[in-house]
């Protein structure tokens, strides 16, 4: 049953918008014209969508493949350590790689990908992230592309969800339960 409450709107769909086209055009300038974007799975796929019609826009000709990575098993709280669940199919030998993901916290996930798909032959691992929580980082780890920077909030939409609901917001939301 989707959680109850009030939902509140953090970044709306123009600012994203917005934001996607500078994104693009840094990773124009800073990338090759047919990098191989890899979105990790499931929270980056709508930012990941929009982002590759930007780079288009800027002039580039992207693929895209996808991971799907875990460190939460079943609990919700993260053990620390990270596994493949779906790699990529794509061969990544001698490719330019750009690593989308939704949200950069504790670090783990992105450093983990990028090792694996540098230890596959990559010939370069960038990585652009949608937000990035720097108050939660655990270890040493730097987006070379950042949308916007958050505080410490539980955010949805946009492919960010809750329980598996709220992905399909257009905007960013924070979503405050409902009281009673």
């Amino acid at each position: 049953m989707r959680p109850e409450g009030d939902i509140r709107t953090l970044i709306s769909r123009g600012e994203i918008d917005q934001r996607i086209q500078g994104l693009s055009s840094e990773i124009a300038s800073s990338m090759g014209p047919e990098p191989l974007l890899v979105a990790i799975l499931k929270g980056s796929f709508v930012f990941c969508a929009d982002l590759i019609r930007g780079l288009h826009g800027a002039g580039m000709q992207p693929q895209v493949d996808f991971m799907m990575l875990s460190s939460y098993g079943r609990s919700t709280t993260s053990s620390g350590v990270v596994e493949i669940r779906k790699d990529v199919t794509d061969s990544v030998e001698g490719r330019q790689i750009l690593l989308i993901d939704d949200i950069l916290e504790s670090g783990r996930t992105l450093r983990f990908a990028r090792a694996h798909l540098l230890s596959r032959g990559a010939a370069e691992v960038k990585s652009c992230v949608l937000l990035h929580k720097p108050g939660k980082a655990k270890v040493e780890f730097q987006a070379d592309h950042v949308g916007f920077t958050v505080d410490d909030l539980f955010v949805i939409g946009y492919g960010l969800d809750y329980a598996h609901y709220f992905r399909e917001l257009p905007f960013i939301g924070v979503l405050a339960p409902k009281e009673g």
